[in-house]
């Protein structure tokens, strides 16, 4: 094996060594809340072996459940949204919106909101949880990559730097996370490696007959690298300026200055047994494993990562006991008997010995005096009132109450329980806070691998803030619509941007609140109905709403439409004249054919009574001299250049008697040349 491997191992151990040294009180803590909260195992194990000795009940009501629901929820329903920003003179807005519609297509392709509910939901049970950054293909058939956010359902199986300090994980230094494999898939990814798993200091770390636990293994070291300027002002680092040094020595571009700057070196193992079957250099600079934490209590700089139930696991058990305590009670008791005289129970003694067991319709007794049942026992009030206690202490200690869960309460008016719901949303706020911080550190892992992932020409799938998928063409010239004729280019790999993550409801919800305030506004105000119809029809979930709102938009009055009154008025006076006009044109030039066509026929008929008198030469000489003119006329081509005109053949006089030639009246035929003599 070779020595770095060993090295690699060894840093491996060591880590692994102090990450569970230093966090084993939480981890044993998540575990003790997963089985009481989740799992419903509330009773002391010594106390619940003993009563089940004796023949007692553990009845466990578990209120737990319910408290955490309510939290995990509301988160659900608000869920933290990630918004990119440009930052300097390389980015742009429209960019900016791209890689906003790339980060929703990878929540949605690679089901986030399952990691970011599994996530919070661990954090309010146990304590934390994780959410997981991945590279992989993007389809089966090429070589595309793209980013998947994953959820990590084992939280045990996770061991973090030991020396973090921060909320997230953007100052680990390594992190450890353990996997099971079976022995087919090992034998297949690494043949002729020992089937043997690494040998860990976790109680996780086991083997079985069928599978390895292998280790995966993330190092991030700090490093230092040369940064230049070209005389383009164009910055890079000296690695790529050294592999292109041709292509910009070609281009005339010169170093103008440079400086060493810090950064990071992300680099994943993969550790089976003692040897490293995996390396695999990160493109980021961040480790992409993310906590979500609970409630954070540090004490002499040691770090517990409480959950919401931590302190309402007394007041829980002592619900369980009282109401045992009752049930008990009431069960254990005799059942009430019939008390009467002696001799009373001689009639029908065997109903009267089945009366606490059976319904029977009649029973008869002897004597004068009818017997009589004693009132059943009741049960102990002091239980009953310990039970309520506790159940309100579960309610305090966490700070929601009866409003908060839906039930009836003392509140009465709707501002009292949104006060009360509010006072909920208070108490538990730092869970949903703190998931939108493991959020906005997902957003800056990914924001930081777009660049390493996106890096050729491609067409990438984005999903715009109202859900809707379409196609972009990124690092590529395409046609830019707001600039006719121009080009424009989204490249993801330059500029730099930066990030914030709101919360608020889905925009489905927002749509539903929409449409109806805007039902209620119209209801107070119908005259409104015209102008807010189409905003109305949108954000409607019937079919063919789009279709309906713009139908009612095209309805709506000119200002609405950002429109000029004025100017539509003498828009469509405008379109009215040169309708006119068109129309006037094409009546004069109708009239115009009319009396060319009338002279041309007055003129053909002349020829044909000349006709007898003229020789063939003479009438083919006139009929291309009158087609020329014909064609040069502006009603039937555009101006051109005249052509030469025809020789004509030497003409005959006419004969005795005839006189000349004349051209006719209107100007529509040249005057024909006289014939020589």
């Amino acid at each position: 094996m070779m020595e770095k491997d060993n090295d690699v191992v060894s840093r491996c151990k060591k880590a692994l060594e102090k990450s569970v040294e230093s966090d084993s009180h939480n981890r044993d803590a998540w575990l003790e809340n997963l089985t009481f909260a989740r799992l419903s195992e509330q009773w002391p194990e010594q106390i619940k072996k003993e009563r089940e000795l004796e023949r007692r009940p553990c009845l466990t009501i578990n209120k737990l459940p319910a408290f955490i629901r309510q939290v995990v929820n509301d988160c659900r329903q608000n869920r933290p949204s990630i918004k990119v920003h440009p930052v300097d003179d390389r980015a742009d807005v429209d960019t900016a919106e791209v890689i906003n519609g790339i980060i929703r297509h990878i929540e949605q392709s690679s089901d986030a909101d399952v990691a970011y509910d599994t996530a919070v939901d661990l954090s309010a049970s146990c304590g934390y949880g994780y959410i997981r950054v991945d590279v992989d293909y993007a389809y089966d058939d090429t070589f595309d990559m793209d980013i998947k956010i994953d959820a990590v359902v084992n939280p045990l199986l996770v061991h973090r730097d030991h020396s973090s300090s921060k909320h997230d994980s953007s100052d680990w230094s390594y992190c450890i996370i353990e996997s099971w494999m079976s022995k087919e898939e090992f034998e297949r990814k690494y043949p002729g490696k020992a089937e043997r798993s690494f040998e860990g200091l976790s109680s996780d770390w086991y083997n079985t007959d069928d599978g390895v636990m292998v280790c995966e293994y993330w190092e991030r070291k700090e490093e230092a690298k040369t940064v230049l300027m070209l005389s383009d002002q164009q910055v890079l680092d000296e690695d790529a300026y050294l592999s292109n040094l041709e292509f910009f020595e070609a281009s005339g571009l010169a170093i103008v200055d440079e400086r060493t700057v810090r950064s990071f070196k992300v680099v994943q193992y993969i550790i089976g047994a003692d040897e490293v079957l995996e390396t695999n250099p990160w493109a980021g600079r961040y480790i992409p494993i993310v906590p979500v934490y609970g409630e954070e209590v540090n004490k002499e700089g040691k770090r517990y990562f409480r959950a919401l139930i931590e302190d309402a696991k007394d007041p829980q058990r002592m619900y369980n006991y009282w109401r045992t305590a009752m049930t008990e009670t009431v069960a254990l008791a005799p059942k009430a008997p019939f008390i009467g005289p002696k001799g009373a129970f001689e009639s029908d003694k065997g109903k009267w010995a089945s009366a606490n067991t059976k319904n029977h319709a009649y029973i008869g007794y002897d004597g004068g005096i009818a017997p009589q049942r004693q009132p059943p026992p009741s049960p102990d009030a002091a239980a009953m009132q310990l039970a309520a206690t506790a159940s309100e202490d579960m309610k305090a200690v966490m700070g929601l109450y009866d409003a908060s869960l839906g039930a009836r309460s003392n509140e009465t008016s709707g501002r009292a329980i949104m006060a009360r719901q509010r006072e909920g949303d208070t108490s538990t706020f730092h869970i949903i806070d703190n998931l939108t911080r493991a959020i906005r550190h997902v957003g800056r892992i990914v924001l930081d691998l777009i660049p390493h992932v996106y890096t050729r020409p491609r067409i990438v799938r984005i999903i715009g803030a109202d859900q809707q998928p379409k196609s972009v063409p990124v690092n590529q010239q395409v046609p830019d619509k707001q600039a006719d004729g121009g080009m424009r280019v989204y490249d993801l790999t330059k500029g730099k941007y930066d990030l914030t993550v709101t919360v608020g409801p889905s925009f489905n919800s927002k749509r539903e609140e929409a449409a109806t305030q805007m039902i209620e506004f119209v209801r107070a105000y119908p005259a409104a109905a015209p102008v807010l119809g189409d905003l109305l029809a949108k954000n409607l979930d019937w079919p063919e709403a789009q279709e309906i709102a713009k139908r009612l938009q095209a309805l709506l009055p000119p200002p609405v439409q950002g429109q000029n009154p004025q100017l539509t008025q003498m828009q469509q006076a405008i379109q009215v004249l040169q309708s006119k006009l068109q129309q006037a044109e094409q009546d004069k030039s109708m009239e115009a054919r009319k009396l060319d066509i009338d002279a041309y026929n007055a003129e053909t008929n002349r020829l044909k009574a000349m006709g007898g008198a003229m020789t063939p030469e003479m009438v083919q000489g006139l009929i291309i001299q009158t087609m020329q003119q014909l064609m040069a006329s502006p009603d039937v081509l555009p101006p051109q250049q005249p052509a030469p005109a025809p020789q004509m053949p030497p003409q005959a006089p006419p004969p005795a008697g005839m006189p000349p030639p004349q051209p006719p009246q209107g100007g529509f035929f040249m005057q024909p040349p006289s014939p020589s003599v």
